[in-house]
């Protein structure tokens, strides 16, 4: 029976390679993260990074299917949340609105307190030509979350403009 406190072998390199992020050096870092996923091929929380690493470097196809697989096999919460968010804005990226506005919604039923996924709905919606409806819910995630004493103090103008926008 192995010893819960032991990190998996590939977790110390994976969490090296994160932090020389910091540098900014995303073509250098490509490599490595490929190396490590090839020597440990099903490992979710590789994929993501791989997925990320990609989106920075504007290689969406790439970023594709790193973040399809991180997803598919399983990752802890949080880091699951920024994944449906990297999936559905590289989606939109790639111009497949209708599959990257059903990843978003799904992530918003997932997450629901995490209003991040409004706004990149919206996104998403407004580059499908719906931006009536972007528009509703980037004010609508905006007056909700606002904490600026300007907008809070026009909170119920707000609120009935968005209502007529309905």
């Amino acid at each position: 029976m192995s010893d819960p406190t032991t990190l998996p072998p590939w977790k110390a390199e994976l969490d090296a390679i994160v932090g020389a992020r910091a540098h900014g050096q995303f073509n250098q870092l490509l490599p490595r993260l490929q190396d490590l996923d090839s020597r440990h091929p099903n490992v979710a929380e590789i994929a993501y990074q791989i997925a990320w690493t990609c989106d920075t470097l504007g290689r969406h196809e790439q970023a594709l299917a790193a973040y399809e697989k991180a997803v598919a096999l399983g990752l802890p919460p949080n880091e699951l949340s920024n994944a449906l968010i990297g999936l559905g804005s590289t989606l939109r990226a790639l111009g497949r609105f209708d599959r990257s506005a059903e990843v978003l919604r799904s992530g918003k039923l997932q997450f629901p307190d995490n209003r991040e996924f409004d706004v990149f709905l919206a996104l998403t919606l407004h580059a499908q030509g719906k931006s009536g409806e972007a528009l509703r819910l980037a004010l609508e995630t905006m007056i909700e979350t606002t904490e600026d004493p300007g907008l809070t103090a026009y909170g119920r103008a707000l609120r009935h403009e968005l209502a007529k926008l309905r």
